[in-house]
This record gives structure tokens, C-alpha cells and sequence, in this order.
């Protein structure tokens, strides 16, 4: 069931973005940025007041994803990309973006913390962090 409400156009845009995300990571990497945008959604804290939408979530400005202002993400859904987006839309949470609201790609070892935000691990090419449960309890 989902977690965030979603249409099928609302899953094509997240998967869209999850791919041009972090197509590099495979599919656990693609899933763990379904899982920051899943998470901005439920959120309604710090950076992502009023993001109530997948749309809200994938065109955020400023604050929001670097895929929307690339090429590669206008592309037409992948079905694989789909079905992963569906996962996340339906809550399946992956480490370490199960409770992570940002992640980037570092040039070198991931920061302890980023913006005062904890680091929860890294996956492949990207760290993640995430809020403290006081400041997001709804992504807890």
C-alpha cells in the first residue's frame, strides 16, 4: 500500500528522477533516492515544508534535485525504473536512505556531516544523511 498518495504519471516522474539520479548505483541506489523523495513527502520538516507532492518534490526551487535542470531526466520511464519507483512510493525503505532527506555525490570520503546533518552511510557513489528524529519525526 502506498505511502504517499501517486498516480501513474506521479511514478513516471519519480522514476524518471531516480534513474537520472543515480542510474550508476543500480537499482539499490535508484530505490535509495525513491527513498529521499518518498521522505521529503512525509516529512513536512526543515528543508521540505509544504512539499506535499511528488511534483513539489522533484521540482523544488531552490533546495530541490540537480536532475530536472538535465536532459537525461526528461526521457521517457523506463518500465524497470517504474517498478522501482512503485517500491519506494509503496514504502520500501532501503540503507542508508531509510531515514535520509539529502544525499550528493562526493569527490572523496563522505563528511561526517553535511549542513549539520548526520551522515547515515554511503552506497556506492553517494552519502546520505539524515535529520534527528526531534527537528522529522515523520520520516522516523
Amino acid at each position: 500500500m502506498a505511502v504517499i498518495k501517486a498516480n501513474s504519471e506521479d511514478v513516471k516522474v519519480l522514476a524518471r528522477l531516480m534513474r537520472a539520479e543515480a542510474e550508476e548505483d543500480g537499482d539499490a541506489g535508484m530505490l535509495m533516492v525513491g527513498n529521499v523523495g518518498v521522505n521529503r513527502i512525509l516529512g513536512n520538516c526543515l528543508d521540505f515544508n509544504n512539499i506535499r507532492s511528488i511534483n513539489d518534490m522533484v521540482y523544488q526551487s531552490p533546495g530541490g534535485f540537480e536532475a530536472p535542470t538535465k536532459g537525461y531526466f526528461y526521457q521517457r520511464a523506463r518500465e524497470a525504473d517504474i517498478r522501482l519507483a512503485q517500491r519506494a512510493i509503496n514504502g520500501e525503505r532501503t540503507r542508508p536512505a531509510t531515514n535520509a532527506l539529502w544525499f550528493f555525490r562526493p569527490v572523496g570520503d563522505c563528511p561526517a556531516t553535511w549542513y549539520n546533518q548526520t551522515n547515515s552511510g554511503r552506497y556506492k557513489a553517494h552519502c546520505f544523511f539524515i535529520p534527528t528524529q526531534t527537528d522529522c519525526p515523520r520520516v522516523y
